[in-house]
């Protein structure tokens, strides 16, 4: 009888998955469910059959040299996956997948919550409530942005930048511009009620709010830089539910202290789980702990791409999802 093969799961997942994966391979849990260190990943490399990393795993090129890996296939939990170096991966013999496509929806309504929240300084609101500070309504009592209207400006028109405009121009009535790499025929932009400019700039400088959904990593890194803040309009709010190192941190906190930009939605940063201390300390940033797919429906369906792909791969079939 041929031995199932051996995976490792670097995180907890949806107990639905786990159930799949221990009755088709011989599956090693994270049972304390705390982030694998480097060594423990290039041992998993090493030791298994298969990895199944997550976003919060870095996978970069040294791990895939110490030594002659076992492991054949990476089946990344998440859509996006800079955190792996592809091309080591690809050099060493190992397949990598995502899950993309179902995680769609539930991050385009993340986008638009932390958009609302942001604007109408719902979480400040809440913090003042909690705390027993409120006095009573009055008329100039935080006063946000009105959304219904505005200009809504997309960097990136994928899936999910797809989803986002189609929430807020038919949600909220918001004229939506674009901008993506390749041209967008004028049709399918019109669907979802945007129409695509030739810059990142050109974007920027038109829209009220900016919402960023293109991948992280190479050329993406710092793709919003302090130049392109400041080229944004001075009352704008800046949405990040993409990839945290797709925006200069440490430019985004100073634009939103001096008053560059008004105000901030984040979902992802630079060095997660660390936060810095001065961008948890504005009043003007909506932060939230990466929840952008982080429903049971969208979790579940990410873990059963993960299933799919690794069954495929090990049954000699081509994963459905492959990147390298």
């Amino acid at each position: 009888m041929t031995a199932k093969p051996r995976i490792l799961l670097t995180r907890r997942w949806p107990r639905a998955v786990e159930e799949i994966l221990a009755q088709r391979f011989e599956t090693v849990f994270n049972e304390r469910d705390v982030p694998l260190d480097a060594a423990q990943l290039a041992e998993g490399l090493r030791k298994f059959d298969a990895l199944l990393p997550t976003v919060s795993d870095r996978l970069p090129a040294p791990l895939f040299k110490n030594g002659d890996l076992r492991c054949r296939i990476l089946g990344n939990f998440g859509v996006g996956y800079n955190h792996i170096d592809v091309e080591a991966a690809k050099a060493s013999g190992v397949v990598v997948t995502n899950t993309p496509g179902v995680l769609t929806d539930c991050t385009a309504d993340l986008a638009v919550s932390l958009l609302l929240t942001v604007a109408r300084r719902a979480g400040e609101g809440e913090r003042q409530v909690r705390a027993g500070e409120w006095e009573g309504w009055r008329p100039t009592h935080m006063i946000g942005t009105k959304v219904t209207g505005k200009t809504l400006g997309i960097v990136g028109f994928g899936r999910i930048g797809k989803a986002m405009a189609k929430r807020c121009h038919f949600g909220f009535d918001m004229d939506v511009v674009f901008y993506n790499r390749s041209k967008v025929a004028e049709e399918e932009a019109q669907r979802f009620g945007a129409r695509q400019l030739d810059t990142i700039e050109d974007v920027l400088k038109e829209s009220d709010f900016v919402s960023l959904h293109i991948p992280g990593g190479g050329e993406n890194r710092h793709l919003i830089d302090a130049a392109r803040l400041a080229a944004m309009k001075p009352g704008g709010y800046l949405i990040n539910t993409a990839r945290g190192d797709v925006v200069d941190e440490e430019a985004l906190i100073e634009a939103l202290e001096s008053g560059v930009i008004r105000g901030a939605g984040l979902d992802v940063y630079e060095a997660e789980p660390q936060v810095p201390t001065r961008l948890r300390a504005l009043e003007n940033v909506v932060v939230l702990p990466h929840l952008g797919s982080a429903t049971e429906e969208t979790r579940t369906a990410m873990g059963m791409k993960v299933v799919d792909n690794v069954t495929a791969f090990f049954a000699g079939r081509e994963p459905p999802d492959r990147v390298a």
